[in-house]
């Protein structure tokens, strides 16, 4: 595959002015926790748009207004048809703070711009870049069954719902999530991928899934093109199941001083990818920052001003705050709906956006919620 590339000067100088934007005074403080605060949770809407996609997963609060996309909204994307058969879920919603809801794209698998082997099954993995370019990753089944997943890709739309772009290969294989930052044309994706030969363990833990960084430039009003694609991360457990399709890293974020952080789930622990803007090589799974205690299969999660990590877990209906230092010093249920209580339904968060509060999709009853 060619790819148009930006100058190496502009790589350079947008590299390290993103890896500037990123960094401050390193941030083990002794500040309370960002949860303590946060003792309230209310639905603000229905994720289910007009054609009935459920199990709302990728939750992305924007940050702009541009086209059809609005500041301080939520970005969810949908991973079940209406048939609540997983990897075959198609649309994009948008909800307001006061719950309006909006459908932001519907995507048709048979009319892409480019190749997504097996389809549209539209994952956790969302992110809006500045001019309004909308990532989110597909991990598409035939039939809504582990055997039928395949490798996928990162669907690009532009700031009114079109697909613009798919990004395939080169070490996509199942995007399941995703964070990412930007400078300038230049933006760092940081995707994990858990398809790498999942599918053949017929459930047993595999020790292959990924996370890469994948370097994008932006020209003008043509869609971001891939100019890098990096394994940092390597390793992680994986495997298929009955109920949650595929189990494998997930949440994503990347902290103060340019180190990411992966929820990985089957081993429930989170670990850390330090220099992850700059490595050229993968860190394996990285430092073990924390491992059991109030986690439990962690999912998503999202970066507090303070730099703490907030993860949900797929075990139960808890969200679990975590230094940069590996402390876990607050856990909260925020579901009990299910059984086990909880369990199943967390998955995509976000802070808001002034940063005092935490939307989070209930996957039991198909809503968006918010920690207040």
């Amino acid at each position: 595959m060619k790819l148009r590339a930006c100058s190496s000067a502009l790589v350079t100088a947008a590299l390290t002015l993103a890896a500037t934007a990123v960094a401050s005074p390193a941030g083990a403080t002794d500040q309370p926790p960002f949860l303590n605060r946060l003792n309230t949770v209310s639905t603000v809407a229905s994720t289910v748009p007009g054609n009935g996609d459920v199990n709302p997963y990728g939750t992305f609060t924007i940050q702009e207004s541009t086209g059809d996309l609005h500041r301080v909204n939520v970005l969810i994307s949908n991973f079940n048809n209406a048939a609540n058969l997983q990897g075959l879920g198609t649309t994009l919603v948008q909800i307001t703070p006061g719950g309006t809801r909006t459908t932001f794209a519907t995507i048709d698998p048979n009319n892409l711009p480019g190749p997504c082997p097996g389809g549209v099954g539209l994952t956790t993995a969302l992110t809006v870049l500045p001019g309004g370019w909308v990532v989110v990753g597909s991990l598409p089944t035939a039939d809504g069954t582990s055997a039928t997943a395949r490798a996928g890709c990162l669907l690009v739309l532009d700031k009114h719902g079109t697909v613009r772009e798919t990004i395939a290969g080169d070490g996509i294989n199942g995007p399941w999530d995703m964070t990412a930052v930007s400078d300038g044309p230049r933006s760092d994706l940081f995707v994990t991928n858990v398809l790498n030969g999942t599918v053949a363990g017929g459930g047993a833990e595999v020790d292959q899934g990924t996370v890469l960084r994948i370097t994008l430039c932006t020209d003008g009003d043509q869609p971001p093109a891939r100019v890098a694609t990096t394994v940092i991360g390597s390793g992680f457990a994986q495997r298929t199941d009955p109920a949650a399709l595929v189990v494998g890293p997930t949440g994503v974020g990347l902290g103060h001083d340019g180190t990411l952080f992966v929820a990985d789930t089957v081993l429930s622990r989170i670990t850390a990818i330090p220099r992850a803007l700059t490595r050229d090589d993968s860190a394996g799974t990285g430092r073990v920052v924390t491992a059991g205690g109030g986690l439990n299969g962690p999912l998503g999660m999202a970066i507090t001003p303070g730099g703490d990590i907030l993860t949900v877990n797929g075990g139960d209906g808890n969200i679990v705050e975590t230094t940069e230092r590996g402390r876990q010093v607050a856990t909260k249920p925020i579901n009990n709906e299910g059984t086990p209580p909880g369990a199943g339904a967390l998955f995509g968060l976000a802070l808001n956006q002034a940063r005092d509060a935490v939307y989070f999709v209930n996957d039991a009853d198909n809503a968006l919620d918010i920690l207040h």
